[in-house]
């Protein structure tokens, strides 16, 4: 089992553009088998005494809980750090936090701002380092979602692939990066203010040539999702952006709701995506909210999809475990 990935054996996971085609591939065939033998009932405690420190700077419900269980059934201990339970950045350099911690831990997991902590709690901590997060990439994430879509598809080969929305941060940067590498169909569609940094698109455009990806960026939400396979969106205000930007994104990103009729114009057999949470109703503070002050009852994704039969948000939710022990199991196993 662990053969297939041995190149990973003491690495960090900061970003997928740090993998090959294969090593992703490998990853995602790994959580698969983890994911049977748990449902089996199978132990797998491949991490067995080790210590992993999670370290969140931003909260996180998915992304805790997947780590902690992932970890526990490899048999390793976890040390949830949380915004105020950790001097870094504060009372404590980056780099004296890392190397603090990678004397008392076999791994460390991040989750928070920039993509440069991360590098740098990898560089000087002598451990590997796990990005739970960061503005700029969301790895683990897109884990959960190619095993998800191979699941669902029984391939990755041919998939065409739709974001719709905000594609400036991690989702879209990691999911162009993820199609990249993998040899996908992949679209962002929104204003052209929102589309991803040019320079990492250059970058993936370069990969592209490699593995035959494909990659584009529309305007037209219809034209965007025809014969698409996979309809993906995520929130459109990030955290830590000030809620006076609710107003502009509502009033550009409203034309890229993913509601009944856009998946309609896509494949029969498309499915909805989102890495949650997601505002489909008004059954969260946030979402109350905003539906009082802007007149909503749904901003990213109607609740008609979100809760219809091609809505596998919730096969994706549980996959991040899944994908996330695998990382942890190459890398610490």
């Amino acid at each position: 089992m662990k053969s297939n990935v041995k190149s990973l054996k003491g690495k960090s996971f900061l970003k997928l553009l740090d993998l090959t085609p294969e090593e992703i591939s490998n990853l995602i065939e790994l959580a698969t088998l983890l994911k049977t033998q748990k449902k089996a009932g199978i132990p797998h405690r491949l991490c067995e005494g080790k210590n992993l420190a999670l370290v969140f700077e931003k909260t996180s419900t998915r992304t805790r809980c997947a780590f902690e269980v992932a970890a526990h059934d490899l048999g390793m201990s976890t040390t949830y750090l949380d915004p105020d339970a950790s001097q870094m950045g504060k009372k404590e350099s980056i780099a004296d936090t890392a190397r603090v911690l990678g004397r008392m831990y076999d791994g460390i997991e991040y989750r928070g701002y920039g993509q440069e902590i991360v590098e740098q709690l990898s560089e000087m901590s002598g451990v590997p380092v796990f990005n739970g997060l960061t503005n700029e990439f969301h790895p683990t994430q897109i884990l959960a979602d190619f095993l998800t879509i191979k699941e669902k598809f029984g391939t990755l080969e041919g998939i065409n692939f739709v974001y719709m929305g905000d594609a400036r941060y991690n989702m879209g940067n990691s999911l162009m990066v993820g199609c990249a590498k993998m040899g996908m169909s992949f679209t962002a569609c929104a204003p052209e203010k929102y589309f991803p940094d040019k320079e990492l698109v250059a970058k993936c455009q370069e990969i592209a040539k490699e593995t035959g990806a494909t990659l584009k960026f529309e305007t037209d939400p219809k034209k965007a999702v025809e014969n698409a396979h996979v309809i993906y969106t995520d929130v459109w205000v990030s955290m830590g952006e000030p809620a006076e930007v609710w107003q502009e994104r509502i009033n550009d990103l409203l034309p890229y709701q993913v509601n009944k009729e856009l998946m309609l114009s896509a494949r029969e057999d498309a499915v909805f995506m989102h890495c949650l949470p997601a505002f489909h109703d008004l059954n969260t503070t946030v979402g109350k909210q905003v539906g009082e002050k802007f007149g909503l009852t749904a901003l990213e994704v109607t609740d008609e999809v979100f809760e219809s039969e091609q809505s596998i948000v919730f096969d994706e939710a549980e996959n991040r475990m899944h994908t996330i022990k695998a990382v942890l199991a190459a890398a610490m196993g």
